[in-house]
């Protein structure tokens, strides 16, 4: 529900802002007073296009807010949620127009483009008029209200699943013949690669392995012999380390007689023979590293160069020779198990095919069952709106398979008798179009509907009984969604539980027209009613009428 409306700096508009209740508020005012330019200003915020001449004259930039209380579970909701926009208890949307052109859209202060606010915008709220066909232009829009007025629109998602899981089924279907086809294709081929790939049976990391082994016993061999020759110097029969021990010794037996001068040699050799051995430790394992068979080299060689040989043939690194050949084995299961697999994929799609078909089948028998009340209820309608020599009906044509079902629905009328029927939006002219829309959604009430519906001047060119009858199915929709009406009707005015006059203000001694609204009651509402009836000149007999139609529509 609009909750509130505030505009700054749009045409004739300088400042101005209402508080909007649930019930049905009518816009009243003389012709060029401003309740076009308040519409204008409104779609704006709702995501219409927008353009420098909205921009009041002097100003830099316009700006419109809308402030709406909604439900928790409103589709609204739903469109915040894709977007990341907050909003627990009040949804505000903005928008400023510069006056170069540009503008920004604003959702609960965050920016966000026009697309999302104009998706907003339509959940929100609907602007209807007396030219205006955006209901119907879209036979798709027909389907979704008759689905809302039959209460099957839980039938209709159903068939919207059942139409994807049954494409994703022959998706399925498909993808795998195609795989099956590719592996005959190439059935033989696989065979030979994947025995080859298991009798070379490649591990991860092998060829790293091999190759820096390989490179170690080659270069073995040139550095044994100064590894022998350096352990020979340290082990063998000029080794250091015999004649270092038994000087220690020696000094030994004398470091009672002089231990200062002996012990820190003593010591010193000590280290040095110690290193010594640590020195033969590292030689002797150097030694058994460098030793190696030259036929373990050779086999080395040969296995490097068969994996080597067969990265180079499957044109994959060695080290993806292991997966290819999980994979080709893969597919060769796949050749031997590929028609009982197709078999059973091709079982659940049809399976899915047969389900969707039942449950779309169903929608259409529920949908000419619904078609029928609608077409019922709607005309009854009609003759309190003047269009008493009309008639409404509800086309539904095969369309052929779809997430939506079976059906193309579209409303057709015949205005006059002998007349032929034809699609609402060509043959209805505009006015009758208003009509048409009005009984259309005085019978969905709050199904199909955004919560606020706005109608501009639908009683145009009407009178009298007419106009009541619109002024009685606009309270009665009102019952259920927001309505806000902008009339000429005094029998609609009269009906309204809020009613707004919309007024133009000279400023500046009269250099500058300003429009302005106010809530009337009681007196005041009274008297623009009687200005409703009786034009310029406001009689006594015009204030009295106004008087009983206030009454009457309380009663």
């Amino acid at each position: 529900m609009l909750a509130r409306l505030s505009i700054r700096d749009i045409v004739l508009i300088d400042r101005l802002d209402i508080d909007f209740g649930s019930g049905l508020a009518a816009l009243t005012g003389e012709t060029g007073a401003g309740k076009s330019i308040l519409l204008d200003a409104f779609a704006l915020a709702l995501g219409a296009r927008g353009e420098a001449a909205l921009v009041r004259e002097g100003a830099e930039q316009g700006q419109v807010t809308a402030a709406f209380d909604i439900a928790k579970k409103h589709p609204a909701r739903r469109v915040l949620a894709e977007n990341d926009l907050g909003g627990e208890d009040e949804l505000i949307v903005r928008r400023v127009q510069f006056a170069d052109g540009r503008t920004r859209a604003f959702v609960n202060d965050q920016p966000v483009s026009v697309q999302v606010l104009r998706a907003l915008g339509a959940a929100l709220v609907e602007i209807h008029g007396q030219h205006d066909e955006r209901a119907f232009v879209d036979a798709a829009t027909h389907r979704a209200l008759l689905d809302a007025y039959g209460g099957i629109e839980n039938d209709a998602a159903e068939v919207t699943r059942l139409w994807a899981e049954r494409r994703e089924r022959e998706a399925a279907v498909d993808g795998h013949r195609a795989e099956v086809e590719r592996a005959n294709r190439e059935a033989e081929w696989l065979r030979h690669a994947v025995e080859e790939l298991s009798r070379l049976a490649p591990e991860n990391g092998e060829e790293t392995t091999l190759a820096d082994r390989r490179a170690v016993m080659m270069q073995a061999e040139k550095v044994a012999e100064d590894l022998r020759a350096t352990h020979d110097s340290v082990t063998g029969p000029n080794s250091p380390v015999p004649p270092l021990a038994t000087a220690v010794r020696r000094l030994e037996r004398r470091s009672a007689q002089a231990p200062a001068l002996i012990e820190p040699a003593v010591k010193a050799i000590d280290a040095a023979l110690n290193a010594l051995d640590e020195a033969r430790g590292h030689l002797e394992q150097a030694l058994r590293v460098a030793e190696f068979d030259p036929q373990e080299l050779e086999r080395i060689e040969e296995r490097l160069f068969a994996l080597r040989a067969a990265g180079r043939k499957y044109a994959v690194p060695v080290d993806e020779l292991n997966a290819l050949g999980r994979r080709h084995a893969a597919d060769l299961a796949l050749i031997d198990a590929g028609a009982e697999r197709l078999a059973a994929l091709e079982r659940d799609a049809r399976e899915a095919a047969a389900r969707y078909r039942a449950a779309a089948e169903a929608l259409s028998a529920a949908r000419r069952k619904a078609a029928q009340a609608l077409d019922k209820a709607l005309n009854a309608e009609l003759k309190p709106l003047k269009l008493e020599r009309a008639q409404f009906s509800t086309q539904i044509e095969a369309d052929g398979e779809g997430p939506e079902g079976l059906d193309r629905v579209e409303f057709w009328v015949r205005t006059n008798p002998g007349t032929r029927p034809g699609p609402l939006m060509k043959v209805a002219s505009g006015g009758e179009l208003a009509r048409f829309l009005l009984a259309l959604k005085v019978v969905l009430a709050d199904r199909g509907s955004a919560p606020t519906l706005v109608f501009d001047e639908i009683d145009t060119g009407v009178g009298g009984a007419v106009a009541d009858a619109i002024g009685v199915r606009l309270a009665r929709l009102a019952s259920g969604v927001q309505v806000i009406a902008v009339t000429h009707a005094p029998q609609v005015a009269a009906r309204a539980d809020r009613h707004y006059l919309i007024s133009k203000d000279a400023l500046g001694k009269g250099k500058r027209v300003t429009t302005r609204i106010a809530e009337l009651e009681d007196d005041p509402r009274r008297e623009e009613i009687a200005r409703m009836l009786a034009g310029a000149e406001i009689t006594a007999e015009a204030r009295a009428a106004a008087e009983r139609l206030i009454r009457a529509a309380i009663g």
